[in-house]
């Protein structure tokens, strides 16, 4: 049996495992994540805001989480519940004298989950900001200005967060790695992979181009699965139009990475007025984790050289690295493609 017929029976053998094992002890495992809570601040008068605040209900159970509101606010209509099965959304108005800035909203109980909070801000004079709040930091601080320098930090931080947790991007970029063995060619082939990201990226948030993103999360995983191959055909010595013509295949599904970062960027959204700054230094915050991700690939690869390693057992943790990287991409693909069907 080739090895390509090999990959694929040990890829259906390990769905099917891990599939039944998914299903058996993490019924709604993925479906928490996917949920998370949300909180919005709209101001409609000076220092007079309508909040919502929504809770997600896993298995009839609400997320036992209390927003904390500055203790300066004052409640003038009275919250209103309502129950949806998926969650639990509760309205009121309050008055924060002087404004939100330089407050704190707390998440009580959130460091406890495992779940996220993605909190919109909208004031009177069109500012719109857009951030997550993580478990391992339960509180948001409202800064009272949001300047040129603010706004290009906080995007920097986004797109380097963003690249350094897309495991998905990250493996795509290591396979080019494994696949790619001449540094100048690398460093033509991971350039043409930023430029072509860069421009659907653009594309895609300034809204001149549209894609639904579960059918664009499920290409990037197939993307990951076919480059698995081509480092498979490599290994033996076969034909790879990756291997020929890399910075074309990298330029190619580029493009298809660039509209995955546009919606993880339409997820935290763009200031007005600070667009093209915004999204500039999400950019480059991208390209800076990117960058460091593959300086440290190749570090690594570089310490491993200097070590007497046999040639078989290189040849087999080239092989087991390939594996690992095509099972776990299929696994996404089959996830991601359930999810929208």
């Amino acid at each position: 049996m080739s090895i390509a017929g090999r990959f694929f029976r040990s890829l259906a053998r390990f769905l099917a495992i891990a599939g039944a094992a998914l299903v058996a002890h993490h019924p709604g495992a993925m479906a928490h994540e996917a949920r998370p809570a949300y909180l919005e601040l709209t101001e409609t008068l000076p220092d007079r805001y309508d909040v919502v605040w929504r809770t997600p209900v896993t298995a009839g159970q609400r997320l036992p989480v209390v927003l904390k509101l500055p203790a300066l606010a004052s409640t003038v209509v009275e919250p209103r519940l309502r129950e949806f099965v998926d969650s639990i959304v509760e309205r009121r108005i309050v008055v924060m004298p002087g404004g939100l800035g330089g407050s704190r909203i707390e998440f009580v109980g959130l460091q406890a989950t495992i779940t996220d909070v993605l909190v919109r801000v909208q004031t009177r004079d069109g500012m719109r900001w857009t951030t997550l709040v993580h478990p391992s930091r339960p509180w948001l601080d409202i800064v009272a200005a949001r300047g040129a320098f603010a706004v290009a930090g906080t995007y920097l931080a986004h797109g380097i967060e963003h690249i350094l947790l897309g495991c998905d991007h990250l493996l795509f970029v290591l396979a080019l790695i494994l696949i790619v063995r001449n540094f100048r060619v690398l460093i033509a082939t991971v350039t043409a992979f930023t430029v072509a990201h860069s421009i659907t990226l653009a594309l895609a948030t300034l809204g001149v181009v549209r894609v639904p993103g579960a059918p664009v999360e499920a290409a990037i995983a197939l993307s990951i699965l076919l480059l698995a191959c081509e480092i498979a055909r490599t290994s033996v010595g076969q034909p790879s139009v990756t291997a020929k013509w890399p910075w074309l295949v990298a330029f190619s599904f580029g493009l298809l990475h660039g509209f995955g970062f546009a919606s993880a960027l339409s997820e935290i959204g763009l200031p007005r007025g600070d667009i093209p700054l915004a999204l500039f230094t999400f950019n480059v915050g991208v390209e800076i984790g990117q960058l460091a991700f593959i300086a440290a690939v190749l570090a690594t690869l570089a310490a491993l050289r200097r070590i007497p390693i046999p040639d078989s057992v290189t040849h087999h943790g080239r092989s087991a690295a390939t594996y690992a990287i095509g099972t776990l991409a299929a696994f996404w693909f089959v996830e991601r493609v359930a999810g929208f069907m």
